[in-house]
């Protein structure tokens, strides 16, 4: 194995302990005016203020009626669009979370419309929670890479797939989460 294939493996393998260990079920107890700060800043680098509100509040609504963590929606939609509500991507994807029309349609949400595609999206990443759940230590970041590449890769690989856009997703999402979750903290 070269030296660069060691090193990307030991990044990657450190990336993928932060998540496991940094990313948490969100507490409901925390305080909402707190959260909603830190979301609403880290939307309105890429968003207008009135946009900004309306996405902070979606991201919000949505994340407590499917009890997911709001800064990992916010961690994903940055990642996906920068809160694009009109983003559109080569492969079909739709929207703020990047929803494909047949993900958004087995959900039984309209990706075009911006609160269907957080609700979807938020659906979507919950259920990939769900599904590996009981993976141990890397759970939510094979979440993470299932809501990129699907869950099937997740699961024919045992983890996340070698696919470099994934790779990287990942990293950037944990990424992400991190600073949301620092500046929360701080």
């Amino acid at each position: 194995m070269t030296m660069k294939v060691q090193s990307f493996i030991k990044k990657i393998s450190i990336i993928f302990l932060l998540c496991g260990i940094c990313i948490v079920p969100f507490n409901h107890d925390v305080k909402a005016a707190d959260v909603y700060s830190v979301i609403y800043n880290d939307v309105a680098a890429y968003q207008d203020v009135n946009t900004s509100q309306w996405i902070t509040n979606a991201i919000l609504y949505a994340s407590g009626q499917y009890s997911v963590d709001p800064l990992l929606i916010t961690a994903i939609m940055e990642n996906e669009s920068h809160f694009n509500i009109n983003a559109a991507s080569g492969a079909g994807a739709v929207g703020l979370m990047q929803l494909m029309p047949d993900t958004a349609n087995a959900i039984g949400v309209n990706p075009y419309n911006p609160l269907d595609n957080v609700i979807g999206g938020t659906i979507y990443l919950g259920n990939q929670l769900n599904n590996f759940s009981g993976w141990g230590t890397y759970a939510v970041t094979d979440a993470v890479a299932a809501y990129n590449a699907g869950p099937q890769a997740v699961k024919n690989y045992g983890g996340v797939p070698p696919y470099t856009e994934t790779r990287n997703y990942v990293i950037k999402v944990s990424d992400s989460y991190n600073q949301l979750l620092n500046n929360y903290q701080n």
